[in-house]
């Protein structure tokens, strides 16, 4: 897999040559875009627009439109603008992890050591283990100034990218929460059916099955089946007392996985 970023972590005086690879891929299923009316695959091409005829890959360039005209930019002009800002993951500060906001993270990568830094590479990472913290930071990728969090997972070190504050948005037509009021006996009730699912987190507990479901559907659909959907179980009901809801909670039996 190609590395989607070459630089080091600057940790003080301590720098860390390390590659970032994504650590996470799309698993949905391939779906195709296909014209309803004969089946075919729908293609988008880049075209030129004066010329109206489809540009490869290679001759596709970036450009910035100023006074009127572009501003032709190679791959190399974004390292030459910032050449530190490029190469390097600058650590300002740590904090607790809890102090950020999960809204706030975005695409998460997995910091490889050179060999170089091997050492360095894990002092960090044993470092923010014992502390129980994570370090905060700055880096350019892909033409533009990101936010990263460093943290331990495992033997490695991941890099997480976070939205700024001003990508973060909120539409107009999310109004807030009417008043409402919360009896303690509601409350503790809440709160002992908190305690009676709470348990350790594994990842490995969880599994795409919808996945699995549709792709049996689109099996299914093949062969020329009929399949009827299930009557949707209704949860709540406005009518419904809180209370009675949750004692019958407390009273079912606990699953661990999601379904």
């Amino acid at each position: 897999m190609q590395a989607a970023w070459s630089g080091a972590i600057a940790f003080g005086l301590v720098n860390i040559p390390i590659k970032l690879y994504v650590a996470t891929r799309d698993t949905n299923l391939d779906l195709d875009m296909l014209d309803a009316r004969d089946g075919a695959k729908v293609r988008y091409k880049r075209v030129n627009e004066q010329s109206g005829k489809e540009v490869p890959w290679a001759s596709v360039v970036k450009g910035y439109k100023l006074n009127g005209k572009y501003v032709l930019l190679e791959e190399a002009d974004f390292k030459k603008a910032a050449p530190e800002q490029s190469q390097e993951l600058n650590l300002d500060f740590f904090c607790e992890a809890s102090s950020i906001p999960s809204l706030y993270y975005e695409a998460a990568y997995l910091a490889q050591p050179e060999k170089t830094g091997t050492k360095a590479y894990a002092l960090l990472r044993e470092a923010l283990t014992k502390s129980k913290k994570v370090a905060v930071g700055s880096m350019v990728m892909r033409s533009r100034q990101h936010i990263c969090v460093v943290l331990p997972y495992g033997e490695w070190l991941l890099v997480q990218r976070i939205h700024y504050q001003e990508d973060l948005h909120i539409p107009e037509s999310v109004t807030g929460l009417p008043a409402t009021s919360i009896k303690p006996a509601e409350l503790k009730m809440a709160q002992t059916l908190v305690d009676q699912l709470t348990q350790k987190f594994d990842i490995k507990d969880y599994k795409d099955t919808y996945h699995e479901k549709l792709l049996a559907f689109v099996k299914a659909k093949a062969k020329g089946k009929k399949i009827s959907p299930p009557p949707l179980r209704v949860v709540h009901k406005a009518s419904n007392d809180l209370m009675d809801q949750l004692k019958a909670s407390l009273s079912t039996k606990r699953k661990k996985k999601a379904s």
